[in-house]
Formats: C-alpha cells, sequence, structure tokens
C-alpha cells in the first residue's frame, strides 16, 4: 500500500498549488479519501474529505470557499486544490485513505505561503 503527495512548494500569499495523492496497492475507489494538515507545534487537522464516488465532499470552516477536494478513481489519484492561499495555510499536507478499521497514510508534502 502507497500514497504518495506532490504539488507542495513555496507560494505568495494568495497563489495557487494544486496537490496530488497517488494511490496504490488498494482499492482506491472503495476508500474514502481525506486530506490533513499539520503545521509546526499545531496538531494534524482534517481539512478536506471526499467519499468513495466523489458525490460527497466536506471542508474544514478555515479553509471553505478555497480549497476543493476532487478524486479521479480511474487515475487512483486524488487532489487538493488550494487557491488563495494565506500564511496560515503554511504546513505538511497528508493525504489518507479510509475504509473501516483500514487507515493509510502518505509521506506528507510541505505547503509554505509566505511573500
Amino acid at each position: 500500500v502507497q500514497l504518495v503527495e506532490s504539488g507542495g512548494g513555496l507560494v505568495h500569499p494568495g497563489g495557487s498549488l494544486r496537490l496530488s495523492c497517488a494511490a496504490s496497492g488498494f482499492t482506491f475507489s472503495t476508500y474514502h479519501m481525506n486530506w490533513y494538515r499539520q503545521a509546526p507545534g499545531k496538531e494534524r487537522e482534517l481539512v478536506a474529505l471526499i467519499t468513495t464516488a466523489g458525490g460527497s465532499t466536506n471542508y474544514a470552516d478555515s479553509v471553505k470557499g478555497r480549497f476543493t477536494i476532487s478524486r479521479d478513481n480511474a487515475k487512483n489519484t486524488a487532489y487538493l486544490q488550494m487557491n488563495s492561499l494565506k500564511p496560515e495555510d503554511t504546513a505538511v499536507y497528508y493525504c489518507n485513505a479510509r475504509l473501516g478499521i483500514y487507515d493509510y497514510w502518505g509521506q506528507g508534502t510541505q505547503v509554505t505561503v509566505s511573500s
């Protein structure tokens, strides 16, 4: 089982990034997908989630209207489009796949928002 995040980096406030999470080793389409983030000195928090077929999404209040989660089950990939980025969005972003007791994590990708 592997989840590999990509797309992080350094961006100016107001900029955009698109994170990708490539999955392998399990039946991707049957898992709910989540994006979490963890800033220095803070607990890991749920940013966004999407159900198996993408029919339902939910977002943390802090990112509503700015971030969009999506998935492509044919490509075994989940995405997080991040717009209007703020310095407080700076964190390591983690991809998570969950189905009952099965819970898989990626290694994380750093997002830094700074002028």
